[in-house]
């Protein structure tokens, strides 16, 4: 089994900047992908970036590119969401998810089987 954590989130006025951080405890060593998703209020939940942790490649979903970058410390069993020149329409809980095959990452979607309870990210005008 594998527990994830989140936390960071936060109230930020337009502009800002937040750091979201996901700590992965228990089978880590069977996560070999790792992601955020994000659930704005009466919006479904929707894909915001994903890493694979043996190659370090990345996505980021197009509504955040060049503002948010995703990386991981494999040592700490961390993955991060750096979040800069946040909008008001980033607004949302931010969800962690991890999972023991690729399928998720390559999909872009939410086929991933471990999720973190959320951080609430609030952006303010």
């Amino acid at each position: 089994q594998v527990q994830l954590v989140e936390s960071g989130g936060g109230v930020v006025q337009a502009g800002g900047s937040l750091r979201l951080s996901c700590v992965a405890s228990g089978r880590t060593f069977s996560i070999v992908a790792m992601a955020w998703f994000r659930q704005a209020p009466g919006k479904e939940r929707e894909f915001v970036a994903a890493i694979m942790r043996n190659s370090g490649s990345t996505k980021t979903a197009d509504s955040v590119k060049g503002r948010f970058t995703i990386s991981e410390d494999y040592a700490s069993n961390t993955a991060f969401l750096q979040m800069n020149s946040l909008k008001t329409e980033d607004t949302g809980v931010y969800y962690c998810a991890g999972d023991t095959t690729a399928l998720g990452f390559l999909r872009g979607d939410d086929t991933f089987g471990t999720w973190g309870q959320g951080t609430q990210v609030t952006v303010s005008s």
